[in-house]
């Protein structure tokens, strides 16, 4: 962090708080005008003029429209200015031993850069040494819901590969995740170190609690890794984005057990989409578990793997030719738009909440939250009420 001016990560600190991931026009502003500048517009310090609006726009490879995604973006994220405090955030970082890993830092990790202007802002780190990157790096997958052959699969292929000197990533949940990360710890690293946790929150938080023991023990040996700061809730989109970053960081994702509309696929198709080898572990055709796993394989979008040898053999250079054929992948509620998730995500389920608070949570403008309600309650997923808006319990 020391070779990093001390304004640039300041300002994509405070970035990485008001913008969502993958907020892809505030993602462009920093491309566009640099970190620096773009929090200085993003917080209304520094006027937006014309032209800049259209170079956003033609960033994000948009035509010029009457009205600007800029000027949105700005109304967007005005709710959550007040709470911006980057001395903060980087204070509680290091008294967790943790850094901040910008794009302008040595260490930052290359293989992110192919993720083009879904790149992450910035990455809050906890765990030693340098990010494991290139070749040595393996995804495994799967849902919440593990059976006990999963389980046992996982515990397999992650030792085997730690052993051979692999790094294994997952997103540091329950089943497939939580067993992979296990079984690579209990290995121990051989010239990497075991493990790594893409976390939907800040790595302050040992999310889910069930696994607290298992993540501090990854923070302490492996890494602890997220695009949000310290404090940071875990929602449904940020679930979904942190998936993009699994991908991109290995050079082999597996799937190993996956129900047909599991999560894990949506892990899949990101690394399909960056040219990355794919890989899945077949199971019973009378597992629902397993259904994930032979729709990728009957797709053609994954190779058929069933130990820790053949996964190697795939882990060729990043950026070598993989097939990346697009996997289906469906979110929770079906048909919802970015803004009506992270709207829904904001929603208490016992309490209410006001509009202007929904704003700020979610990092909507407004005029979006009152439009997003809306839909939501015609959906049957939000109930109003006379003190404000709840989730709609199904």
């Amino acid at each position: 962090m020391s070779d990093v001016p001390a304004e640039i990560l300041l300002s994509r600190a405070a970035l990485s708080r008001l913008v969502e991931p993958s907020d892809a026009v505030g993602l462009a502003l920093a491309v566009t005008v640099g970190p620096v500048d773009a929090l200085r517009i993003a917080t209304g310090s520094l006027p937006a003029g014309v032209q800049l609006q259209h170079e956003v726009m033609e960033c994000l490879g948009m035509e010029s429209g009457p009205r600007s995604v800029l000027a949105e973006a700005l109304e967007r994220w005005a709710p959550r200015r007040k709470d911006l405090a980057p001395e903060r955030d980087l204070a509680t970082l290091n008294r967790l031993g943790g850094r901040l890993i910008v794009p302008e830092s040595p260490d930052w990790p290359a293989a992110l850069d192919d993720l083009q202007l879904a790149a992450p802002l910035c990455l809050w780190v906890r765990g030693p040494g340098d990010i494991p990157g290139g070749h040595r790096v393996v995804a495994l997958v799967g849902s919440r819901d593990s059976t006990s052959y999963g389980n046992a699969v996982t515990g397999d292929l992650a030792a085997g590969l730690v052993g051979r000197g692999f790094t294994i990533v997952s997103g540091g949940a329950y089943g497939i995740d939580a067993r992979a990360h296990r079984a690579a710890l209990a290995v121990g690293g051989v010239g990497a170190l075991p493990t790594m946790a893409v976390m939907a929150c800040g790595v302050d938080r040992y999310y889910p609690a069930g696994n607290e023991e298992m993540l501090r023990a990854i923070a302490g040996r492996g890494f602890l890794v997220s695009e949000v700061p310290p404090g940071s809730s875990p929602t449904r989109w940020r679930f979904l984005q942190r998936n993009r970053l699994i991908a991109a960081l290995s050079s082999v994702t597996v799937v190993v057990e996956a129900r047909w509309r599991s999560g894990a696929l949506n892990t899949a198709h990101h690394a399909a989409g960056l040219g990355r080898a794919v890989g899945a572990v077949p199971g019973s055709v009378h597992s629902a578990n397993s259904a994930g796993c032979h729709r990728l394989l009957r797709d053609g979008s994954a190779v058929c793997v069933t130990d820790a040898a053949e996964i190697a053999e795939l882990a060729g250079p990043i950026g070598s030719e993989q097939g990346t054929e697009p996997v289906v992948a469906a979110l929770d509620h079906d048909g919802l738009s970015v803004p009506d998730i992270l709207l829904l995500d904001a929603l208490p389920v016992r309490a209410v909440s006001t509009i202007e608070k929904l704003a700020s949570v979610a990092g909507l403008s407004t005029r979006e939250v009152m439009a997003g309600l809306s839909r939501l309650e015609i959906a049957g997923l939000a109930a109003r009420t006379t003190d404000g808006w709840r989730r709609q319990k199904n």
